[in-house]
């Protein structure tokens, strides 16, 4: 495990993290870009304008390219492009602080919508369905996260099962299984060769066992590990990952460290229900 002291040090580069956090942070200048089905032919169509049919797409309403009530076959459809949807970062958030129900809510009208996608590159569909399938765990609802990891296995056949069902399984037996135990089987899911989303996962929840559980050494350096080892473990989770760190080193007295974490966290959770209290605590520290 990479010692806190150089965590902290490699976190605390307030000007190189601006660059990289205005480039690729939620709520930048540059407008979002709805997520769109491009054709074989080079036209595309917006996912929220169409309707999916006996295996065909009806738009629902005029775009630039198509009229209303036209159908288009889905074999037709190529891949999909466009900015990811703000809803999966605001569920990840919900989810991650303890709102997996509320998280699974603003999930499925995503997931409905896009599900005729989960096939295709580059689709939101399967982001999106791994979340849900979390929030369920966490919601104590083992049937509606097993009815996902199946449909998540279906539409990625290659793999076999999908390992999100290993990190499921890990937080419905967390609860009922020694504290230990707990933290040892979401620690076998962190140090395994698999997805880095995963990873992130699986590492958040042990260090938030251990900080539940008042082992606050171990939950710190488990925080602070996360960006570093999962760094494409994805934006929300490494934000409130450091945003917790920060919360525990103001706890500790070591306020410089705190804002500077705090501070590279703004941007990871812009738009999330993360983000009002993190500025409370900026304004706490500064």
């Amino acid at each position: 495990m990479i010692a806190p002291a150089l965590i902290l040090r490699h976190l605390a580069r307030p000007a190189m993290l601006a660059g990289v956090f205005a480039a690729i942070a939620p709520g930048s200048s540059r407008a979002a870009t709805p997520p769109q089905l491009v054709l074989q032919n080079g036209r595309a169509v917006p996912i929220a304008a169409v309707s999916f049919q006996n295996g065909q797409l009806l738009v629902k309403e005029t775009t630039p390219e198509f009229a209303s009530n036209t159908t288009i076959p889905m074999a037709q459809a190529d891949y999909v492009t466009g900015d990811k949807p703000a809803e999966i970062n605001q569920a990840i958030a919900l989810m991650l602080t303890g709102k997996p129900r509320d998280a699974a809510k603003l999930l499925d009208p995503l997931l409905a919508q896009h599900l005729c996608t989960n096939k295709l590159p580059g689709n939101f569909w399967l982001e999106a369905a791994r979340a849900a399938t979390i929030a369920h765990a966490l919601d104590a609802n083992p049937k509606a996260a097993g009815d996902l990891i199946k449909a998540i296995s279906d539409a990625t056949p290659a793999q076999g099962t999908d390992p999100y069902y290993n990190l499921v399984r890990a937080i419905s037996q967390a609860g009922a299984a020694k504290v230990q135990d707990g933290v040892d089987a979401y620690g076998v899911i962190a140090n395994d060769n698999l997805p880095a989303d995963l990873c992130a996962y699986a590492a958040f929840f042990r260090a938030e066992l251990l900080r539940e559980h008042k082992r606050d050494a171990e939950a710190l350096e488990g925080y602070l590990s996360i960006s570093c080892l999962f760094p494409s473990g994805g934006l929300t989770i490494n934000g409130l990952a450091r945003f917790r760190a920060a919360e525990m080193l103001v706890a500790m007295k070591r306020r410089d460290e705190a804002l500077a974490l705090a501070n590279s966290a703004t941007r990871c959770v812009r738009g999330t229900a993360v983000e009002e209290p993190l500025k409370k605590l900026l304004e706490s520290i500064q």
